[in-house]
């Protein structure tokens, strides 16, 4: 499957984020990753749909939005209509809610016309949302602990990814989108790949590099 990369403006200067958003385009940036936090699910509070809304005229790139939030359902109308691609939301904050709530929250994102992806951390078993791999148009496992930028890849997670595109092919969904996040670097990239992910969030590799371009390219490849 085709690699793609998707920044993560989390890395990015919040004064400058749509320059940053511009560059990364040019730079060859498949997506664009805008982690969202509420200081309750994640202890950081970061932005929400109004950043959403206001770099959405600046790139024609996807944007992907991760909901690192409690109670997710309250906020999927706000980055749809804001203009996001894909949203994807955390089976842990769902399941404090109730054991259908994810299923409904991932309905409801579909019923805006917007891609959904379930979310698991470092510490979920991938198997609790094979359930939702039929509607589901990602998955994202998380190869850090939510919360911050810079952390390294916990190397347990590769098993993680590998589980998850088998079930994947096993299911009649072999092209299905399995999204990285975490300490993705240019050194171990092509591992992630190999074990079965195909998107790949990035971060600190891409903003602390002195060649975002070339950095992209060395990712992908």
């Amino acid at each position: 499957m085709k690699i793609k990369i998707a920044p993560s403006i989390l890395s990015a200067d919040f004064s400058a984020v749509g320059e940053a958003v511009k560059k990364l385009e040019a730079s060859g940036a498949d997506l664009i990753h805008c982690d969202v936090m509420d200081g309750n699910f994640v202890e950081p509070i970061t932005f929400g749909g109004q950043m959403v809304k206001n770099i959405r005229p600046l790139t024609k790139l996807p944007l992907d939005v991760h909901l690192m939030i409690e109670h997710p359902k309250t906020q999927i109308k706000f980055f749809a209509e804001a203009g996001a691609d894909i949203i994807t939301v955390h089976y842990k904050a769902c399941q404090k809610i109730s054991p259908d709530y994810l299923r409904e929250t991932l309905e409801l994102i579909k019923s805006f016309g917007v891609k959904c992806g379930a979310v698991v951390n470092p510490d979920v078993a991938v198997e609790n949302i094979f359930p939702l791999f039929p509607i589901a148009d990602m998955i994202l496992i998380m190869s850090v602990f939510p919360g911050y930028g810079g952390q390294k890849f916990i190397p347990e997670v590769l098993q993680k990814i590998k589980t998850a595109r088998e079930y994947a092919v096993k299911s009649g969904r072999p092209d299905l989108d399995i999204e990285v996040d975490g300490g993705v670097t240019e050194q171990n990239a092509a591992e992630i790949a190999a074990a079965g992910a195909n998107i790949l969030v990035a971060g600190s590799a891409v903003f602390k590099s002195a060649d975002m371009a070339a950095t992209i390219e060395k990712l992908k490849s």
